[in-house]
């Protein structure tokens, strides 16, 4: 058999330019150039097929403050640079680097729209005030140069939010002209409203008034603009072009879908002030509204604002026969569950139906409770385990390979806490709620300072009634023993939480922790302020008291609630003294 040997390489031939070169072209010093008059300017290429153009405005000085001198004396420099070297070799405004990239696609990356307008002008061959049809034409052949990407200058502009150039872009382009989109399928509309660029949208709406809002997967510029989060770029479509509110993508959800699955409360209060009726439409897939993708993200905040504008929404359910508390239920969040629904308030919640569908079944014949119950590891019967395994297996359905706006489902809570660990923490809960209520409570009756008694007017008065510190006291003092009571009201089961369990439920414990904390803080700034009430009488224990004690803690490594305890009662002290 005939030896081939080895296969022939490709050997690639590697165009660069000279140090000096570069460092002249990176710089904008046009003197290298003009001391090499036999340099050929199309030729001079880096290995990415950059030209001397392309460099320069790839090296510019990009983070020099606006205001100083320096950096506006960089910028003239490069715009003789860019001036002189145009003037040498016109060709280069028409040159590609690897990527397809014009100088124009690298200035309007970088925000330089004085570069930008002097390629205009350079294309154009004078007066861009006054073009004729053929220096028109031929500056509209530059602005509509794709890259590899199929990328115009104008959606690079339009995608990094540099409105100057965005603007001097459209300055000379047609208004009728369908500006296509690249190979992502988004338009210079879309990316302006993806970045949250609301000047660029508003630039780009007054060119095209008829332009296509169209993006990747179906999506809209609204679903852009809502996922950039910015309020402003969705005021703007949504005045423009507010029958978008309805417009699915290729998987059936609104751009109120995205602003639910991400929590983004303003969006959602704005997209259901022009057009309430997003809230009733549900995805291809699982018939999910946006209610309901609010709730399985676990965002309380967003799923009241939801059901405020429209409270009838929460009797809408998914494929599964899913309602509202079945995806609240499984979120394991207990103390959220109850602050919310406490916040929505008895009137909203009889109108919105939400207390009936406590009752309600899916499809599997499961109810909220039996959720919440198979999430915490409730089963007390065979029947009740096998519940909790299917139930198990609709909640990994819910959360697994799911996305909305490009973001996954916020993870399923998975229980590991026994009963034995709760019941430990009640009782710790219980023997620190007693001690902090006895302690502030007899602190109550023997106030600092003492009481008045020589006038039987007098008498019960405290004597320190109107000093700041004595105030202060007084409130914290009240503020602990009132939570630490709550703490012991709960664990006593003397309330009713939304799920209902037995007495080491979770959302008790949570709760009490909450509540018991806070009543610790109160009550070391009680200490605190009757310490100082009491050496009121002394100006130098005072003062040494304050500046050593509370002016020294650092307020960042506290509570925001003790922190901010602590800086009243420091305003307080400092003005009684």
């Amino acid at each position: 058999m005939e030896d081939l040997g080895e296969p022939e390489k490709l050997v690639e031939s590697i165009t660069c330019m000279e140090v000096p070169l570069y460092k002249a072209a990176a710089e904008g010093k046009i003197e290298e150039f003009d001391n090499r008059q036999e340099l050929n300017l199309e030729s001079l290429k880096t290995p990415n097929y950059d030209n001397v153009l392309h460099v320069n405005l790839a090296n510019s000085e990009r983070t020099a403050s606006a205001w100083s001198f320096k950096s506006r004396s960089r910028r003239s420099n490069r715009s003789d640079f860019v001036k002189k070297i145009l003037g040498k070799c016109p060709s280069l405004l028409l040159q590609t680097n690897r990527k397809g990239q014009t100088p124009l696609h690298i200035a309007a990356r970088y925000g330089r729209s004085t570069t930008v307008k002097l390629f205009i002008e350079s294309r154009a061959d004078g007066d861009i005030e006054n073009l004729g049809m053929d220096e028109l034409k031929a500056v509209r052949e530059m602005l509509r140069l794709k890259d590899e990407e199929s990328n115009t200058a104008l959606h690079v502009a339009a995608r990094y939010g540099h409105v100057g150039v965005v603007q001097a872009l459209l300055k000379h382009e047609d208004p009728d002209f369908p500006y296509s989109v690249n190979k992502n399928h988004e338009t210079p509309l879309y990316l302006a409203a993806k970045g949250g660029y609301g000047r660029s949208v508003t630039k780009l709406l007054d060119k095209w008034k008829s332009t296509v809002h169209g993006g990747p997967y179906g999506r809209t510029t609204l679903h852009a603009a809502v996922m950039s989060g910015d309020v402003e770029t969705t005021k703007i479509i949504l005045k423009e072009k507010g029958d978008l509110t309805k417009e699915t993508d290729e998987i059936g959800h609104t751009p109120l879908h995205y602003a639910a699955h991400l929590g983004r409360n303003s969006i959602v209060e704005e997209l259901l002030k022009e057009d309430v009726s997003a809230a009733y439409i549900g995805d291809k897939k699982w018939e999910m509204t946006p209610l309901l993708m609010a709730a399985r993200q676990g965002y309380g905040l967003t799923v009241r604002k939801i059901l405020f504008h429209c409270p009838a929404s929460c009797e809408k359910v998914d494929k599964r026969g899913w309602n509202l508390l079945h995806f609240v239920a499984f979120r394991d969040n207990p103390l959220q569950l109850i602050l919310f629904f406490s916040a929505i308030g008895d009137a909203e919640l009889e109108y919105g139906s939400v207390k009936n569908l406590m009752d309600w079944k899916d499809t599997y014949g499961i109810t909220p409770q039996q959720v919440y119950d198979a999430c915490q590891g409730v089963a007390s019967s065979e029947n009740n385990q096998r519940k909790k395994e299917q139930i198990v297996e609709l909640v990994k359905d819910i959360v697994v390979n799911e996305e909305v706006a490009e973001k996954a489902i916020n993870p399923a809570p998975s229980s590991t806490i026994n009963r034995e660990d709760l019941q430990k923490t009640r009782d710790t809960h219980l023997v620190v709620a007693a001690l902090v209520a006895t302690v502030t409570f007899a602190a109550a009756i023997t106030v600092p300072g003492g009481f008045k008694g020589e006038k039987e007017l007098d008498q019960g008065t405290p004597f320190l009634i109107h000093d700041a510190a004595f105030k202060a006291f007084v409130i914290t003092d009240a503020l602990a023993f009132g939570l630490s009571v709550c703490t012991l009201i709960i664990h006593f089961d003397m309330v009713n939480p939304l799920f209902s369990r037995s007495h080491d439920k979770i959302s008790g414990i949570m709760l009490a922790d909450r509540f018991l904390g806070y009543a610790t803080y109160a009550m070391v700034i009680a200490f605190c302020t009757a310490n100082y009430a009491d050496s009121a009488g002394s100006p130098k224990l005072s003062h040494y008291c304050l500046n050593h004690h509370y002016c020294h803690v650092n307020p960042y490594h506290l509570h925001p609630t003790a922190s901010l305890c602590l800086f009243l009662l420091s305003i307080g002290l400092q003005c009684n003294m």
